[in-house]
């Protein structure tokens, strides 16, 4: 793959994907040359309130190994993946809801951290993404090293089970599920329980406005209705002049 190709694949992934993508290999790389140390980034709610070092608060995040090991692009495929694919159908043409969807996920994340002594949320992040993809596509068809099919919404499931017959911690993972969960409930389960169009985790407007540019197409129709009405202006005058 040349490295037009290698451009030409970032550039045609949607924005907040692309960001969180090159943020994660840009951290791996400064820990792979040592110019960064792990201990500088991980999430520690003493370190961030007590000694004031809030950048822990996102580098935690970013975090998925201290070399381009295989764990690392395993995790970097599914977050690719799965983000991507969240970005681009269920959050289509809506960047600031995603945003604000993973937004909210690192808040409770962020919260839940201290309690259970986790210091990188990345892997959990990706999982909530995980789930909420499998849970807007239930009928997708899926299979497990070709081994046995199932469904989407039992994916992370089968991961978090691959994840502990390898040995992993298997609470991470479980923090993802769960975050994942809460905001699919209030997002897509509650409302149709109460029948109602209200959105409790409703993106804030400042952000709507932060992400969501003019779509360029509508511009170039309203400069069009704009030229129209100085021509009929022009002719309207013109008019005018000539009853005089």
């Amino acid at each position: 793959m040349s490295l037009e190709q290698v451009e030409q694949w970032i550039r045609e992934i949607p924005p907040i994907t692309r960001t969180y993508m090159i943020g994660a290999v840009l951290t791996t790389a400064a820990c792979a040359l040592e110019l960064v140390s792990p201990f500088s980034l991980y999430f520690s709610a003493t370190l961030i309130f007590n000694k004031g070092q809030f950048w822990r608060l996102m580098t935690n995040f970013f975090f998925f190994g201290a070399s381009f090991s295989l764990d690392f692009l395993f995790h970097m495929f599914f977050l690719v993946r799965y983000s991507k694919q969240l970005e681009e159908n269920a959050f289509r043409g809506k960047t600031a809801d995603f945003f604000y969807f993973l937004l909210i996920g690192a808040m409770v994340m962020t919260l839940l951290a201290p309690f259970m002594k986790l210091n990188f949320l990345g892997s959990s992040l990706t999982f909530m993404m995980v789930y909420l993809w499998g849970r807007r596509n239930p009928y997708s068809r899926m299979n497990f090293l070709g081994l046995f099919p199932f469904t989407a919404p039992y994916l992370p499931w089968v991961l978090l089970s691959f994840s502990v017959v390898l040995g992993n911690n298997g609470t991470v993972d479980l923090l993802g599920i769960f975050v994942g969960h809460l905001y699919y409930f209030l997002e897509d389960v509650y409302p149709r329980m109460i029948n109602s169009r209200y959105r409790i985790l409703k993106t804030p407007t400042f952000l709507v406005h932060l992400f969501e540019s003019p779509d360029p197409h509508d511009i170039h129709l309203e400069n069009d209705l704009a030229d129209d009405d100085d021509d009929e202006g022009n002719i309207d005058d013109a008019a005018d002049q000539g009853v005089e």
